[in-house]
C-alpha cells in the first residue's frame, strides 16, 4: 500500500485501528516530499526529525487508547501543512517574503495549536504569494511553486504551496488562508478540496495580518470529509480573536452519512457569473455539476447578484488599504533583517524599499493612496458602502435560495509567467471569489472536471453566513456521486 494515496479520513480511522503507524505514514509523506519537492518547489521550511519524534510519540498514544479503549484525538498521528503566513512555533514564518528572512514565532496560530492537540503532525510550511498577496504563487520572494499537474504552469494562490502539496500526495491535507480565493482558486487549478469558512468561524490569532476585515483561515484536502474534519477541529470562538463568532460548531462530520440527497436545498445559479470571456470548458463542467446537483434532488434556478462587476474594484481599494496598515509594522525594527542606513527613516526607506517585492510594494502604494487625506473618502469611504450593496445582494439571494453554484474561476491554470507582467489579467482570475470575501459568507472549492489540456476545473459552492455543515453535506453528496476528486496527477 501507497500510504501517501490515502485521504486524511481514512489515514486517521487505519491509525486509530492500528492498521498503519504513525511512523510510517509520516515517513511516506517526508519521502515524496523529498523526492518530488526541488522540482515542485512546494515547501518553504521542513520538520522532519522533529515530525518523525511526534510521530513516534502518536504511534504510543495510539496504541495506549487502543488497550485501554479510550478514543485518541481526531488526528493523532495524520501529517498536515501549514501554508506560511500562519504561525507554527519553532519554524519559519517568512511569508513568501524577504522582509521577514529568518523570523521564527515563539507560539502556534489558534488553529494550529487546535490542530496539535487534536495529534496532527506538522511536517513543513508551504510556499506562498508574499503576505498572500497574488494569484499564482509566482510572487514568493523564494521562486514559484509549480502546478503538479503541469510543470508549466501555475500551481494559484496565494495558497499555492498548500494546493500543490496535496495534489501531489505529498500530505493529505493542508492549511491555507483566504483573503480573496486564495484558498478556492488554487484548490480549483490543483484538483483539490478547499473550503474558507464564514469569516469569524475560525481565529485570526497566528495569521499574519493582510486584509483583517477579509481574512479567513480555511483547508485543503483530498476531499470533502477531509475538509469537514479539520475545519471541524479549527472552529470555535477564541478570546485571543475578537472578530471570531461565539456560536456553537456543529459536527460538520455527522451530516456526511447515508445516501447522496439533495431533495429540499434550492442552489441558485447567478447569471452574472457566466460571463463572456470565461473558458468555454469551464462553463461546460460547472453547468454539468450543477446538473448532477438537480439529479440529486436539488431545485435548481437562476438568481442575480447585479453588483457582482464591482467586486474587483472594491476589493482592491478595501484589501489594499488594510494592508498598507497592517504591514506598516515591517521596518527592520522589530522583525526580520534591517537595512544600514545612515538615519532611522533611512533605514525604514531602505529596509522596505529593497525588501518587499514589485507586487506587494503596489498595493501598499495603492493602499495608502486610498487612506489619504482628500481621497478617503471618495476611494475607501466609497468601496466599503459598495461592499455593503454586494453583501446585500447576496442577502435578498439566500432569501430565495439556499446555496450558490457558480465556476471558481474563470480559467483553468494558466501558464508560469504569463500574467505576471499584467495585474489587471492576474487580479481577474480572482473574479468570481471576491465576492464571498466581501460578503463574508462560506466558499467550498470542489473539481468537477477538466479541460482539453487536463487541467482541472472547479465548482464552487457558496451559502449564507455560518451555514458551512450545509455546504459540506452538499459538496459530500457531490462527490460521492462523482470521481473528479479521485483523480491525480501523473508525476
Amino acid at each position: 500500500m501507497d500510504l501517501t494515496e490515502l485521504s486524511l479520513a481514512q489515514a486517521a480511522r487505519m491509525l486509530r485501528d492500528g492498521e498503519i503507524s504513525s511512523l510510517e505514514l509520516t515517513r511516506a509523506c517526508l519521502q515524496r516530499i523529498h523526492r518530488l519537492d526541488e522540482k515542485q518547489h512546494t515547501f518553504l521550511a521542513l520538520r522532519p526529525e522533529a515530525a518523525l519524534d511526534e510521530a513516534r510519540h502518536a504511534d504510543r498514544g495510539l496504541a495506549a487508547a487502543r488497550s485501554q479503549g479510550q478514543a485518541a484525538g481526531a488526528l493523532l498521528g495524520v501529517p498536515l501543512a501549514v501554508k506560511d503566513v500562519v504561525c507554527v512555533a519553532g519554524l519559519p514564518c517568512t511569508c513568501g517574503s524577504k522582509i521577514l528572512e529568518g523570523f521564527t514565532p515563539p507560539y502556534d496560530a489558534t488553529g494550529v495549536a487546535r490542530l496539535r492537540a487534536a495529534g496532527a503532525i506538522v511536517v513543513g510550511k508551504t510556499n506562498t504569494d508574499e503576505f498572500a498577496m497574488g494569484s499564482s504563487t509566482e510572487n514568493s520572494a523564494f521562486g514559484p511553486t509549480h502546478n503538479p499537474w503541469d510543470a508549466t504552469r501555475v500551481p494559484g494562490g496565494s495558497s499555492g504551496g498548500s494546493a500543490a502539496a496535496v495534489a501531489a500526495r505529498m500530505v493529505p491535507a493542508a492549511l491555507g488562508t483566504d483573503t480573496g480565493g486564495s484558498v478556492r482558486q488554487p484548490a480549483s487549478f490543483c484538483g483539490v478540496t478547499g473550503i474558507k469558512p464564514s469569516y469569524g468561524r475560525v481565529s485570526r490569532y497566528g495569521l499574519v495580518a493582510y486584509g483583517s476585515s477579509l481574512d479567513c483561515l480555511g483547508v485543503l484536502a483530498r476531499t470533502v470529509e477531509d475538509a469537514a474534519l479539520v475545519l471541524g477541529i479549527m472552529a470555535g470562538h477564541d478570546p485571543l480573536d475578537s472578530t471570531t463568532l461565539d456560536q456553537p460548531v456543529p459536527d460538520y462530520l455527522q451530516s456526511l452519512t447515508g445516501d447522496p440527497d439533495l431533495h429540499g436545498v434550492r442552489v441558485g445559479v447567478p447569471r452574472e457569473y457566466f460571463i463572456a470571456g470565461i473558458q468555454p470548458e469551464v462553463e461546460h463542467a460547472v453547468r454539468q455539476a450543477v446538473q448532477v446537483l438537480a439529479a440529486l434532488g436539488a431545485e435548481v434556478r437562476e438568481v442575480s447578484l447585479p453588483h457582482t462587476e464591482y467586486a474587483l474594484p472594491v476589493y482592491y481599494l478595501i484589501a489594499p488599504a488594510e494592508a498598507s496598515a497592517n504591514l506598516a509594522r515591517y521596518d527592520g525594527m522589530r522583525f526580520g533583517p534591517r537595512q544600514a542606513a545612515p538615519d532611522l527613516w533611512q533605514t525604514y526607506s531602505a529596509t522596505r524599499g529593497e525588501r518587499f517585492g514589485a507586487e506587494v510594494k503596489r498595493r501598499i502604494m495603492l493602499g495608502t493612496y486610498a487612506l489619504s487625506a482628500g481621497y478617503y473618502e471618495a476611494y475607501y469611504g466609497q468601496a466599503q458602502r459598495v461592499r455593503t450593496l454586494i453583501r446585500q445582494d447576496f442577502e435578498r439571494a439566500f432569501r430565495q435560495v439556499d446555496l450558490i453554484a457558480c465556476p471558481v474561476a474563470p480559467t483553468t491554470a494558466f501558464r508560469l509567467g504569463e500574467n505576471t507582467s499584467d495585474p489587471l489579467a492576474m487580479y481577474l482570475e480572482d473574479i468570481f471569489t471576491l465576492p464571498a470575501n466581501l460578503a463574508g459568507i462560506p466558499g467550498l472549492a470542489l473539481p468537477c472536471g477538466f479541460d482539453l489540456q487536463r487541467l482541472p476545473i472547479g465548482m464552487q459552492l457558496n451559502g449564507p453566513p455560518l451555514s458551512e455543515a450545509l455546504l459540506l453535506r452538499a459538496g459530500w453528496d457531490y462527490q460521492q456521486s462523482t470521481r473528479w476528486h479521485l483523480e491525480a496527477p501523473v508525476l
